[in-house]
């Protein structure tokens, strides 16, 4: 027998102080030990965890405290879609990638996000961690109103935001989202969800023809999402064919659409480029020009500008530079303000609410 003093308990001494009895307990078992290696290993997990958690982010702030901060603002102009007609089609910027369309009474959205930040979900309410929305949406759920058609482009979070499209479900409206992605709507209420890729194409009861289009980007929303993919969207109605493309680097492709007919409109995404090895998967604004000019569009609507904070130049850059890419069709550039729209009647493109 003899004195123990490893955590202070007086203990029979036998060859090693692992193998003890303490005064007033039973002796220790395996079962014991067993639990201790347990506990061990949940801490070791928990810190893992952690870490995953607060080491990305610390990165993130790291690597973004040379990003712009601009102020807060609300968007120069409000949409009314109440009072748009059903017997031509009116589009509006709402923000971001964001788009709101009605072509000739089927309204649509397009990666629809209007919360006051992007990024993780922590599964209470609407709290999220992740960028800050600098320019308020350009339309209220209200005014919005019921959806028929919301197109998803990819997964990331800053195109795919789930506490917005909870808000969104409804029996009547149909999803169209790209190859993968489905199960993230899985819990919520919308009527009919499907997903395209490649080139495939569907035709709704309304008329409206959809089809897939393949865009130079990733999909991956958390590093192992390694099947979801991403998709841009031709949308045709009545001989009407709009391109929503999302999110794209420059790609030599998209004069492949002209085979569809004339493009009226085109969205471009020209922000989030910078620093240059952002160019791996978002155009320039330049680049964004070029693609246009690709597609044989008539017009276009420039999108991914001024909405969130994602990359280092500064937020009104990206349209400053498409301008100048423009040269002297600075007049096809039909919106360039948040809330602005426009409507296609024939070969003409009306911009209201300019300023």
């Amino acid at each position: 027998m003899g004195i123990c003093l490893r955590e202070s308990r007086l203990c029979f001494r036998g060859t090693e102080c692992g193998i003890r009895q303490v005064f007033g307990n039973k002796p220790e078992n395996n079962r014991y030990r067993e639990f201790e290696i347990s506990m061990e290993i949940a801490w070791i997990i928990g810190v893992l965890l952690i870490l995953m958690l607060v080491l990305p982010l610390a990165g993130m702030w790291f690597r973004f405290r040379r990003a712009p901060r601009p102020q807060k603002k609300e968007p120069d102009l409000m949409l009314d879609p109440a009072s748009w007609n059903d017997d031509e089609v009116t589009i509006g910027w709402v923000g971001h990638s964001t788009v709101l369309i009605n072509m000739y009474g089927v309204k649509i959205l397009t990666d629809p996000v209007l919360g006051p930040k992007v990024g993780v979900h922590l599964g209470i309410g609407d709290w999220q961690i992740g960028p800050a929305r600098h320019t308020e949406p350009a339309v209220s759920l209200d005014a919005l109103g019921q959806v028929d058609l919301i197109l998803l482009s990819h997964a990331h979070m800053d195109h795919f935001d789930l506490p917005t499209l909870k808000k969104l479900a409804r029996p009547e409206t149909t999803v169209i989202t790209a190859r993968g992605t489905s199960r993230l709507l899985r819990k919520l209420r919308f009527g009919k969800v499907m997903e395209l890729g490649g080139e495939d194409r569907v035709d709704l009861p309304d008329g409206l023809r959809v089809t897939a289009v393949p865009v130079r980007h990733w999909g991956n929303r958390f590093p192992w999402n390694r099947d979801y993919e991403y998709t841009g969207y031709l949308i045709e109605k009545k001989g009407t064919r709009l391109f929503f493309p999302g999110d794209t680097a420059w790609t030599p492709d998209f004069v492949k659409l002209r085979k569809h007919g004339p493009i009226d409109l085109a969205f471009m995404p020209i922000g989030a480029y910078s620093p240059d090895s952002f160019q791996a998967n978002h155009c320039t604004p330049e680049q964004a020009w070029s693609m246009f000019l690709d597609t044989g569009a008539k017009w276009l609507v420039p999108i991914h500008w001024d909405t969130f904070v994602l990359s280092f130049e500064p937020v009104d850059e990206p349209l400053k530079r498409l301008l100048r890419a423009a040269g002297d069709e600075t007049h096809r550039i039909v919106i360039r303000k948040h809330g602005e729209q426009v409507r296609l009647v024939g070969e003409h493109a009306t911009a209201t609410g300019r300023r």
